[in-house]
């Protein structure tokens, strides 16, 4: 009779893992939003608004660099920006995780299969247009 193989990680640590990343990426996310609307509400809740002219939005909540200054430099809509940023990250961090769990398990179908899933995601990520 065949012993079984002794896994040094788990299928189930694998799920463990997974779901931890997409729980605190979301969580993680929600926070930098509600902090970034705070900040927002704070410096900005006593304007009055003028909807006669269209102000589109402003660059620095456009530009990855830019967010980044502006968030060092404590804007609210970039702070919000940011934390949209973070939660769309998470599923991509998340099949990362993935192709590293099944790396570690030796499953490489499904490296390959997930490896491709990421390069749809980015591929469709960099052709998108954008203002």
């Amino acid at each position: 009779m065949k012993q079984p193989e002794h896994k040094l990680i788990k299928d189930k640590d694998i799920q463990l893992m997974t779901s931890l990343v997409l729980r605190w990426g979301v969580l993680l996310s929600m926070g930098v939003v509600i902090l970034g609307g705070i900040v927002y509400i704070y410096r900005h809740g006593h304007e009055a608004i003028d909807y006669s002219t269209f102000t589109g939005e402003p660059y620095f909540t456009r530009n990855l660099n830019a967010i980044a200054v502006a968030v060092v430099n404590f804007k609210g809509r970039a702070i919000i920006q940011a934390g949209i940023l973070l939660l769309i990250a998470t599923p991509i961090a998340r099949v990362l995780f993935s192709v590293v769990g099944f790396v570690l398990e030796k499953d490489y179908l499904y490296v390959g299969i997930t490896l491709l899933v990421l390069a749809i995601i980015v591929a469709s990520m960099m052709g998108g247009f954008g203002g």
